[in-house]
């Protein structure tokens, strides 16, 4: 049976997706707290209680709810904030695309952000391995200190792009530059 908070907030967040706009969760500070068993894996799959969101919907609706306070993630509206578990980051970037030099990328639940200083594109160095190499994972802010990390074919696509300068290898999206480290 649904509440009439929850009834509320349906309709709340049904009108920010009808203004294609996101809920203001950055304003929103409310002063019931708890834990919900969410965990976001490292190829940002949501899952709820060990099983898999099948409605993909679902996802996009909490995520537009998501907010990463320090280094914790919570779900919040105006009347709840309830933490989340992630592994590395909330969302999969798993498009690509490059129009008139700028870059974008989309995430498995459909956000779509054009590379910028306000969506910056950033490399992460991955834990050393035993041999003592260490790989460089590149991730994509969304919104709100909300990161994305590149999946495997959309990384070599990134990849394809980049050209070399005496500095080393750039990837470039209209006039943000990105240096790829080695």
């Amino acid at each position: 049976m649904t509440s009439t908070s929850d009834k509320d907030l349906f309709a709340l967040l049904g009108k920010f997706e009808k203004q294609q706009k996101m809920p203001p969760v950055e304003s929103w500070n409310p002063t019931r707290e708890g834990e919900i068993d969410i965990l976001i894996n490292n190829k940002g799959e949501w899952y709820h209680e060990g099983g898999y969101f099948k409605r993909q919907d679902l996802a996009r609706m909490f995520a537009s709810i998501l907010r990463k306070d320090g280094t914790d993630y919570f779900l919040v509206t105006p009347a709840e904030k309830l933490k989340i578990h992630v592994e590395d980051v909330p969302f999969s970037a798993v498009l690509m695309k490059e129009e008139e030099g700028e870059l974008s990328f989309i995430t498995s639940l459909g956000d779509e952000v054009k590379v910028s200083a306000e969506h910056p594109l950033e490399f992460r160095k991955t834990e050393t391995s035993p041999e003592g190499s260490a790989d460089f994972i590149p991730y994509v802010m969304i919104r709100n200190n909300l990161w994305a990390k590149l999946n495997q074919s959309t990384y070599y696509e990134l990849i394809n792009l980049a050209q070399e300068t005496e500095a080393g290898y750039i990837v470039r999206s209209k006039d943000y530059e990105i240096k790829i480290p080695v």
